[in-house]
């Protein structure tokens, strides 16, 4: 089966289960660069439209192949409302449901800035290796029902050494869901179909961009490292205030919500421990990612009741 390899973005280790952090095989998180350059031009793709810009990232980080995009079957709801509208909400709930169910390790949420057709991205990130496939949709806006993706890329084929980076190409595709042939083509809607690679107009077979992969170093590289880079939240689950300490002095603190969104931000001079009162949250699951002095990252999960 052909596999859509596009594109990557902000991964964060989001916890599946409520005690517990990523696995043990996991404990050595790699660390990647992860850069994206679009290439979308009117001379390799017939035309650039007006507004032409991409949708809100979705990456999702999940335990096996082929769980939210596979070339030749129908796109889901989530799928079909991402590439035709932009709106990421009924994927978020596709992946916020296999989260629950083990499968999925989060769903996250992203915005390119600024937004155009030559919009680029490069950004640092750990991995959780129990989770190692890693999709990202994006819709090619405006259209009738185009989007690129990465499909199940296994982190684990990218070497963990300090090498040149892997470049990937990035390719559009249709979901099948609209019979619209032309950026601007309005809505058509049709019995869906498997998703597919287009070959045709208006890409013509030609790449709309380039990601590529580079690693960087493991979070966790020795017991000692990791004992001092992890960190404590109390009470979890909590209500209305948490604690969050840790053995080294803790820089900064963010607050993610499950679509991607930083809910607190907070800086800190030389403290390892401090009190963030929650109240103002709604209910959930949340992701707090710390950096500590020594430049360790740290992400766990809070569930707030």
């Amino acid at each position: 089966m052909k596999k859509l390899y596009t594109l990557a973005i902000l991964l964060i280790c989001f916890n599946v289960k409520v005690n517990s952090q990523c696995a043990p095989s996991s404990e050595n998180e790699p660390v990647y660069k992860i850069t994206f350059q679009s290439t979308w031009n009117a001379t390799e793709h017939t035309s650039i439209p007006n507004g032409a810009h991409w949708s809100d990232l979705v990456i999702i980080s999940h335990n096996s192949p082929n769980q939210f995009i596979e070339i030749g079957e129908n796109a889901s709801l989530g799928i079909k409302n991402m590439a035709e509208l932009g709106d990421n909400t009924a994927l978020i709930d596709e992946v916020s449901n296999a989260v629950i169910a083990g499968n999925a390790h989060f769903g996250f949420q992203n915005s390119f800035v600024p937004n155009n057709a030559n919009a680029s991205l490069e950004l640092e990130q750990n991995f959780c290796l129990d989770f190692p496939y890693i999709t990202i949709v994006s819709m090619i806006a405006p259209s009738p029902d185009w989007f690129i993706a990465v499909n199940s890329i296994d982190i684990r084929d990218y070497p963990q050494e300090e090498s040149t980076p892997i470049a990937i190409d990035v390719f559009a595709y249709d979901a099948g869901t609209d019979n619209g042939t032309d950026y601007d083509s309005p809505n058509s809607p049709n019995a869906p179909v498997g998703i597919s690679m287009i070959n045709g107009y208006p890409f013509n077979g030609n790449k709309i961009g380039t990601l590529t992969i580079e690693y960087l170093t493991s979070l966790l590289s020795t017991p000692e490292f990791d004992s001092k880079n992890k960190i404590k939240i109390s009470p979890n689950p909590a209500t209305d205030n948490i604690t969050i300490s840790s053995a080294n002095t803790i820089n900064t603190i963010q607050i993610y919500n499950i679509l991607g969104s930083i809910v607190k931000d907070i800086t800190l001079e030389k403290k390892s421990s401090v009190s963030i009162n929650i109240a103002d949250l709604s209910k959930g699951i949340y992701l707090v990612k710390t950096k500590n002095n020594n430049g360790g990252i740290n992400t766990k999960k809070l569930i707030i009741k």
